[in-house]
C-alpha cells in the first residue's frame, strides 16, 4: 500500500470560495472507496463538518470549475446526478476520524503534507514577490538618475543648437 505523491494530490487541489479544497470523489479515489461510502460516513458524522470544512457547490461553481480543469481529475465526473461536496484542510482532517482504516490514515498525512507543501511555495511566491518589487524601485531610482543625465544632455544639446553660431575664419 503507497500513499499518493504530494504531486499527484497538488493536482486534485482547487480554488473554491478563497479556500483551497479537493472533491468528494477525488478524496474517495485517493482513499479507494466509493463517493457514496465517503458522502454516508459524513452525513453519519455531520456535526464534525460544519461549513468552514465541508461545503456542496453550487450548479454555477461547478460548471465554472468544470470548464477550467483541463485535466480530467482522477474519477469521471460524466454521470455525477449530484454537485459535488468539497473538503478544505479541516475537513480532510476530521475525514480521519471518521474513515478509520489504514489506507485513509495513510492517505490523510500524505494529503496534510500537500497542503503545508502548497502553504509554503505560496509563502515563497509572495517572498520572492515583494523581493522583485524591491529591486524594481532600487533600479528604478538608479535608472531615474540614469534618465536625468540622459535629459541633462539632451537639453543642453538643444540649447547649444539653439545659441547663435560663431562663424569660423576671418571677419572682414
Amino acid at each position: 500500500m503507497h500513499a499518493p505523491k504530494t504531486e499527484t494530490i497538488a493536482r486534485l487541489v482547487h480554488a473554491v470560495r478563497g479556500e483551497r479544497v479537493l472533491f468528494d470523489a477525488d478524496l474517495a479515489s485517493l482513499y479507494r472507496v466509493s463517493t457514496k461510502v465517503l458522502n454516508q460516513a459524513v452525513r453519519r458524522n455531520s456535526d464534525r463538518f460544519p461549513a468552514d470544512f465541508m461545503f456542496r457547490l453550487t450548479a454555477e461553481e461547478w460548471s465554472n470549475l468544470r470548464s477550467q480543469i483541463v485535466t480530467s481529475s482522477s474519477v469521471g465526473w460524466g454521470g455525477a446526478r449530484y454537485l459535488p461536496y468539497t473538503f478544505t484542510e479541516q475537513g480532510v482532517a476530521m475525514l480521519s476520524s471518521v474513515l478509520r482504516s489504514p489506507r485513509a490514515v495513510e492517505v490523510n498525512i500524505a494529503i496534510m503534507r500537500t497542503f503545508v507543501e502548497l502553504r509554503r511555495l505560496m509563502d515563497s511566491n509572495r517572498q520572492l514577490g515583494r523581493k522583485i518589487e524591491a529591486m524594481e524601485k532600487k533600479y528604478d531610482e538608479q535608472f531615474a538618475v540614469v534618465f536625468d543625465a540622459i535629459k541633462r544632455l539632451i537639453a543642453e544639446d538643444d540649447a547649444r543648437r539653439a545659441s547663435p553660431k560663431r562663424r569660423i575664419g576671418f571677419v572682414g
